[in-house]
């Protein structure tokens, strides 16, 4: 299987929807803003890049919201697939657009390490974009091939000490969310691995169902359904609490590995100098569609759930990504990882 098979239910429900109309928002306003701002925005079209290709984890989440906020906004949403070198070619693309909010980023955690990973980026995160909110924090899990001789993540540690030269971490190329939590827990487990890097988590996974390789960290949106399935087997979840849809799996903090701590989260952004009064409108219409209970389920089959309100907030999402660049751009560093 290229994803889990919940992953792809959900992706198939929603990976259709390319424009997003909303007849029945606009009826009586004629096609005024169905938030009330100001300024008469939107009057057109909003495009949402998403920096990675059709039907992954990005794109489904975006697709995801899409509806709700349109109906919220009054208008239409476009969604344009501008993937390439790790997301940053439409993050770039984004940051180029003119700053009047009908352009607008979604991208995940690579927002916050690509300053690290890319010698010349040809943008700054915090300078060259204003942050709407964030969207979803998905779990990963560490997950390997099921005939894999290590049954706990504390033997796993153990292991791979031991075996340095010879066990192979898979990922799905650099910068991906795989890839950063491989980096991540060679940092929280003190060793250097053999890293197998794929051209998506698809590939990847199903190397691992077929035992080529041995292990690897990746998005519950991308396991979950093997591991329920008994496909892979199952160390741990890498956030605080335990995953509902993993009720068995431990946090990695029960299994004995605490530093191992990282989610893939989501954020809207726009070009920097967008206008105040329509930022807050984006932002006003992200919470309205993150309390959509269809939103909610739907990210509930993936093995995620909405941010809290107050996470949907420029400020918030702002300092979000300042943190996190603090904090991957050691991990990177240590890795020596750098993409010319």
């Amino acid at each position: 299987m290229r994803t889990s098979s919940r992953y792809r239910a959900a992706a198939r429900m929603i990976a259709a929807i390319g424009v997003v109309s909303l007849a029945a928002a606009c009826s009586g306003n004629g096609g005024a803003t169905g938030g009330g701002g100001t300024g008469g925005y939107p009057d057109q079209n909003i495009t949402f890049v998403v920096p990675f290709s059709a039907g992954g984890p990005t794109d489904t989440v975006t697709r995801m919201i899409a509806e709700p906020m349109a109906a919220k906004l009054g208008a239409k949403i476009v969604v344009q697939n501008v993937e390439g070198a790790g997301g940053t070619v439409g993050a770039g693309e984004v940051a180029r657009a003119k700053p009047d909010g009908y352009t607008v980023l979604m991208h995940h955690i690579g927002m916050s390490t690509a300053p690290s990973l890319y010698k010349d980026l040809g943008y700054k995160p915090l300078e060259d974009f204003a942050t709407i909110g964030l969207v979803t924090e998905v779990p990963m899990t560490v997950v390997a091939r099921k005939d894999f001789a290590p049954k706990t993540l504390q033997e796993l540690v153990t292991y791979v000490k031991a075996n340095a030269g010879k066990v192979t971490l898979a990922n799905a190329g650099i910068g991906a969310a795989s890839h950063l939590c491989g980096l991540l827990f060679q940092s929280a487990a003190g060793v250097k691995l053999q890293e197998v890097p794929y051209e998506g988590t698809g590939p990847a996974l199903t190397d691992l169902v077929g035992g080529q390789v041995d292990f690897m960290c990746d998005q519950t949106t991308n396991t979950s359904g093997q591991i329920s399935a008994g496909g892979v087997k199952a160390y741990a979840v890498t956030t605080p609490e335990r995953v509902k849809s993993l009720p068995d799996v431990p946090t990695t903090t029960e299994a004995g590995l605490p530093k191992l701590q990282v989610s893939v989260w989501h954020g809207l952004y726009v070009p920097a100098g967008t206008p105040q009064d329509v930022v807050q409108k984006l932002s006003e219409a992200l919470k309205a569609a993150l309390a959509d209970q269809k939103v909610i389920d739907q990210m509930a089959k993936l093995g995620t759930a909405p941010v809290p309100a107050t996470a949907a907030t420029p400020q918030a999402h702002r300092a979000k990504l300042e943190e996190q660049m603090g904090t991957w751009s050691k991990v990177i560093a240590d890795s020596g990882v750098k993409v010319s």
